[in-house]
């Protein structure tokens, strides 16, 4: 089980895509250990505290030194509402389903998607909104 853990962590941008994109675990052992992972309080912790720190760059003071990808903070202030309840949902005790939490992971950790980069043709807040729709959904 742990060589498992270790192998989908490592395929973990992989397995969060397809998994983003609604691919079911049943015939694949690592995207059914990585659904696991990702299902698991603390893995949804730290994604609540990672898009916490999103709200807070973005009300942040421009012009300060950070090694960081700069937001865009336009459309996080638009998404703001929707980023927070998506927050809640991931720091709640009740059960989430994977493909939302792989969703909110991947628009938290693609550089050039439409947190990050103004060029990207996406909607941060429709992404936001559609992660928390499958986070919330019954399987």
């Amino acid at each position: 089980m742990v060589i498992n853990r270790l192998l989908a962590r490592l395929h973990a941008p992989t397995l969060d895509r397809r998994l983003a994109a609604g691919e079911a675990t049943g015939g694949d052992r690592l995207t059914t250990v990585r659904a696991d992972v990702l299902r698991e309080w603390t893995t949804r912790a730290v994604l609540a505290n990672g898009w916490a720190a999103v709200l807070e760059r973005a009300d942040g003071p421009r012009g300060l030194i950070d090694a960081r990808i700069p937001v865009v903070r336009a459309r996080v202030r638009a998404a703001e509402p929707d980023i927070r309840a998506m927050i809640d949902v991931l720091r709640d005790s009740l059960p989430v389903r994977a493909r939302g939490v792989a969703m909110a992971s991947r628009l938290l950790s693609d550089g050039t998607g439409p947190l990050y980069s103004g060029r990207s043709g996406e909607d941060l807040r429709a992404g936001v909104r559609e992660a928390l729709r499958h986070l919330l959904a019954t399987e």
